[in-house]
């Protein structure tokens, strides 16, 4: 993540936090953020520095005022002017960071080898929630090189409980002895 986006994505996430508008600028950022991946031109449009900084302010304010919360067009403003509107997505992670820290939320992904059925992805949640004391919010993956198992990833940790892992650390640990 780039300090740009550590530092306004968590600037507007205080400010979210202190107007108690969190959750409503949380969905319009997501929003904003897969409309403008979606539409890369409007992006490079809104980040030239030939176009006037007023012009890329009005077209914000054509594009968005009046279906998202002032203080997010406001934000997008102002990484507009600064020329960092390209930060958004790293800005949203910071937000979204702070605020599932803030709510008690732990994002964990699970890959396994074959899709984990629902009731599967349900007593992994409930274990999680139940080691880590937070709500689980589990996103599911497949990747048949794991040949077996899951490997998690939660919050920047990773336990590897896969088939593929154990047969490296077992690879690991004959090479060792020879």
């Amino acid at each position: 993540m780039t300090k740009i986006g550590k530092v306004y994505g968590g600037a507007l996430y205080e400010l979210a936090a202190e107007e108690r508008l969190e959750d409503p600028i949380l969905e319009e950022l997501e929003q904003v953020d897969r409309l403008l991946a979606d539409n890369p031109d409007y992006v490079k449009l809104l980040a030239l520095p030939s176009v006037p900084k007023h012009q890329r302010c009005q077209a914000l304010d054509e594009a968005f005022r009046g279906q998202i919360q002032p203080y997010l067009l406001n934000f997008l403003k102002i990484l507009t002017e600064r020329g960092d509107i390209r930060a958004l997505a790293d800005c949203k992670k910071e937000y979204q960071a702070r605020y599932d820290e803030a709510h008690g939320i732990l994002r964990a992904t699970a890959v396994a080898a074959v899709a984990l059925s629902e009731a599967q992805k349900q007593a992994l949640t409930q274990k999680l929630e139940g080691m880590t004391g937070k709500t689980v919010v589990l996103t599911a993956k497949v990747d048949p090189s794991c040949l077996g198992g899951v490997r998690l990833d939660m919050g920047g940790t990773e336990l590897d409980g896969t088939v593929q892992a154990r047969l490296e650390a077992l690879r690991r640990m004959l090479a060792a002895t020879v």
